[in-house]
């Protein structure tokens, strides 16, 4: 498991394109046949990706985490990206479809993932945090999630937020979990832009054609700088950085906190006059 350690706005904005990128943006995380996990020091989280082809995949625990399994102390969100699949937790499955979303809570010592068809395996995007309790594993339906319409034409940014785990849907011990879809026409997401003074927020774009990217967003807001991100790519957004983006094209992306609290409200707005 690769560990991103934590970077502060002092040392980022001095930082080169190869060194936010190497710092902020895993641009491989799916991988045939194979469970890739990154490690970030920001608030602890993991993000992964696993695409399970012929054989099972194992969700094991690195040496990185000095535990016996992988959710010993943590918990997980996993949405499926792909075609049909399953996660078994500990003999108990659950059938995930595209844009189904599972929760497994602290405790789980089993965690495997298969796919229905190989021509069309499921793509499950991973994001873990640790956990002082443990909550029930709980699927939701991308038809069951808590749907929200923002933004105008105007503003080139309608678009529509799923609400997975949060206070109001699947609980939690502190992961905060669900992704928004940008209607066609529009581009921009998170805007005006805002920080999380209280905890991290990890961005996956997804659903961006191959010949398509998405300019991602971030910095201090007196000191912005940019990720050109590709299809099934991932951000670590810090507490100190602004994110939001724009893309050549609409696009979907998948957003997880973990932090100080669950409140989704609690963000520190910027005014667009204060970007630089």
């Amino acid at each position: 498991m690769k560990v991103l350690p934590a970077i502060d706005p002092v040392r980022a904005k001095s930082m080169n394109t190869a060194e936010l990128r190497e710092a902020f943006l895993s641009e491989d995380l799916f991988q045939p046949e194979s469970i890739k996990l990154i490690y970030s020091e920001n608030d602890r989280a993991i993000i992964g990706g696993a695409i399970p082809l012929k054989e099972k995949l194992l969700l094991r625990a690195s040496k990185e985490l000095a535990a016996n399994y992988f959710a010993e102390r943590r918990e997980l969100g996993v949405l499926n990206l792909g075609g049909g699949g399953q996660i078994n937790v500990e003999g108990k499955l659950f059938n995930l479809a595209n844009r189904d979303m599972l929760y497994i809570g602290k405790g789980a010592q089993e965690i495997v993932f298969t796919s229905d068809k190989n021509a069309e395996p499921a793509a499950f995007f991973i994001l873990s945090f640790p956990a002082h309790q443990s909550y029930p594993a709980q699927l939701m339906r991308f038809a069951e999630a808590e749907a929200v319409q923002l933004g105008s034409p105007e503003s080139a940014n309608q678009r529509t937020i799923y609400k997975y785990i949060h206070p109001g849907g699947i609980q939690s011990c502190q992961l905060v979990m669900g992704f928004t879809q940008l209607k066609s026409s529009s581009i921009w997401n998170t805007m005006p832009p805002h920080t999380h003074g209280r905890r991290m927020e990890v961005y996956m774009y997804f659903d961006v054609p191959e010949n398509a990217r998405v300019f991602h967003f971030m910095g201090k807001p007196e000191e912005t700088r940019h990720l050109v991100v590709a299809n099934r790519q991932a951000v670590i957004s810090p507490s100190w950085s602004i994110h939001s983006g724009a893309g050549t094209g609409a696009y979907s992306f998948c957003w997880g906190m973990g932090g100080e609290n669950q409140a989704f409200e609690d963000m520190d707005v910027v005014r667009l006059e204060q970007l630089r």
